[in-house]
C-alpha cells in the first residue's frame, strides 16, 4: 500500500466544491481544509505508485479549482491512534 500526502492551493472561493469532489475520489480516504501556506491537504492510500500517479497527473487536473499541488509520499506510519484501534478489539 502507498500512502501519499497531497498538499493544495485552491482558488478561495472553490475550497469547499474541491474538497467534495477530492472525497469523492476512491483513492483519496481524507481531505481537510487547513490553515497555513495550503488550502487543503489530501490524505491518499492506493495499491502502487502507478495508481498514484494516475491520480495525479489525470485526475486532479480535472477538477476546476485546483492551483497548485505538492505530493508527498509516506515511508512509515507513526500512529498512537492505530495502536489504541489494536488494543480496542483484543489483539
Amino acid at each position: 500500500m502507498v500512502t501519499s500526502i497531497i498538499l493544495m492551493n485552491v482558488e478561495r472561493a472553490l475550497v469547499n466544491d474541491v474538497a467534495e469532489q477530492l472525497v469523492d475520489q476512491p483513492e483519496i480516504s481524507e481531505v481537510y481544509s487547513v490553515s497555513g501556506s495550503h488550502d487543503l491537504v489530501a490524505i491518499v492510500r492506493v495499491p502502487r505508485n502507478d495508481d498514484l500517479a494516475k491520480l495525479v497527473t489525470e485526475h486532479l487536473p480535472r477538477i476546476e479549482g485546483i492551483i497548485h499541488t505538492e505530493t508527498m509520499l509516506a515511508f512509515r506510519a507513526y500512529s498512537r491512534h492505530d495502536l489504541e484501534e489494536m488494543f480496542a478489539i483484543g489483539v
